[in-house]
């Protein structure tokens, strides 16, 4: 006679493998062409397709952040490095960056944190990931600055300081709301203006 299933064994998940920058660098030249991958943690991230939302978004800032940093200071989706205690496992790629010194300094290598303004990303689908898992990884590397533009929220969420591996200010700016970076004080950007409706 069959019986009803009350216990259930602990779930186990199967192994993972954990990738070093220089495996991935490796692997990555020539077998992942046209897929959008990033290095967190030592687990390949899937960054997926872009939705016209976040395209959209993109943009948008990238006009806007040209407008004020100049386009040869605005990486868009390029790696950077982090901390030196995450750098040999995260090689994250910032949907986008904006640089103290301009791109003619970085022809060999990647920004290091300290040559971050800013860094920016845009989450449509990604939010609890980037204000966890990316955060903190930011904020280990002292990178300054963090946006966090949540799509579906129509709000961008502003991380600062940078203490102890985790912002010490994290605030929320709604749609009508407007926000200045750090190293532009006088420049404003209206968070709605991320958005094309």
């Amino acid at each position: 006679m069959p019986t009803t299933v009350t216990d259930w064994p602990a779930q186990i998940d199967p192994p993972r493998k954990l990738w070093t920058r220089s495996e991935y660098d490796a692997l990555s030249s020539g077998v992942f062409d046209g897929q959008r991958l990033e290095l967190i943690e030592g687990e390949l991230i899937d960054k997926m397709g872009k939705k016209p939302p976040h395209r959209n978004s993109v943009a948008l800032l990238l006009k806007w952040l040209f407008s004020k940093f100049g386009a040869d200071c605005v990486l868009q989706a390029a790696p950077i490095d982090v901390a030196p205690e995450d750098n040999p496992s995260s090689e994250p790629e910032p949907d986008l960056s904006v640089l103290k010194r301009d791109l003619s300094h970085f022809a060999r290598t990647s920004p290091q944190p300290a040559d971050l303004h800013l860094v920016i990303e845009v989450a449509d689908s990604t939010l609890g990931f980037d204000l966890r898992t990316k955060a903190g990884l930011y904020a280990r590397a002292g990178i300054v600055e963090y946006w966090v533009l949540d799509v579906a929220g129509r709000r961008m969420i502003v991380h600062r300081d940078p203490q102890a591996g985790r912002y010490s200010s994290v605030v929320a700016y709604e749609a009508g709301e407007s926000i200045a970076p750090l190293a532009a004080p006088d420049s404003r950007f209206r968070v709605g203006d991320a958005f094309l409706e």
